[in-house]
Parts: C-alpha cells; structure tokens; sequence
C-alpha cells in the first residue's frame, strides 16, 4: 500500500486549487463575507451583493453549497422561502477571505499609486 502525500496546492493535480478557486473567486468571496453577518433570502442577497446576476449568484451558491461551505434551507410555505447560511466550515473559509477583502479595502490607495508609478515608467521607457 503506497503512502499518499498531502494536499500541495502547488501541484497541478491537486484538489485543494479547486476549492480556492471558489472561495476566492470574485463572488464566492463576498457571498462567504455577505453569510458572515446572518442567513439571507436569496433576492436579499443579491441586493447585498452590488452587481451580481441572478445567474451568476445562484451559480456561485450552488458551488459552495456543493463544496459544505453554504447551507440551503428550503421551508416548505406558501410562497417558498429558501434561506442560506454558512456551515462551520463555510464560517471558517468565510473568516479567512474576509480579512483578506478588509485588507485589500484599506490598501487599495496604496495599490492604486503603484499602478500609477508602473504606468508612468512604463509610458516613459516606449
């Protein structure tokens, strides 16, 4: 019986690049940071959520809900009510994408100059 090695993300094989792509995909990352504050209807989401498509949110929860990181509550009532949450580990996941959207928010300034020194020198060097 061979040994299998862990996960090394920086194998091209290995399943872990599947899973950080959704949880870091443009979407995956403000529905995982959205779930963070409480369970949402979809259409709440959606309102939460600026500039995502119906199409694009119901497929990106579809995927996190298939990876365990989103809970879908279907209540059977009159009109349907569907409610989605996080699991422990969609919390977890969660957590981690966050702090990296925070970050990101407080030094996009910082990331904005350097796209304005690149550009200059590379402008001047043509």
């Amino acid at each position: 019986m061979g040994v299998s090695k862990p996960p090394n993300v920086n194998e091209p094989m290995c399943p872990s690049r599947l899973v950080l792509e959704h949880v870091t995909s443009r979407w995956g990352v403000l529905v995982l940071a959205a779930l963070l504050e409480r369970s949402y209807r979809f259409s709440e989401l959606r309102r939460t959520i600026g500039g995502v498509s119906e199409k694009m949110l119901a497929q990106t929860l579809q995927t996190l809900e298939r990876d365990g990181f989103v809970h879908r509550d279907a209540k059977p009532v009159i009109p349907p009510r569907v409610d989605y949450s996080l699991t422990a580990l969609g919390e977890e996941a969660a957590r981690q994408v966050w702090e990296l959207a925070r970050w990101s928010e407080r030094r996009v300034q910082a990331v904005e100059e350097a796209r304005v020194r690149y550009d200059t020198v590379r402008e001047a060097s043509q």
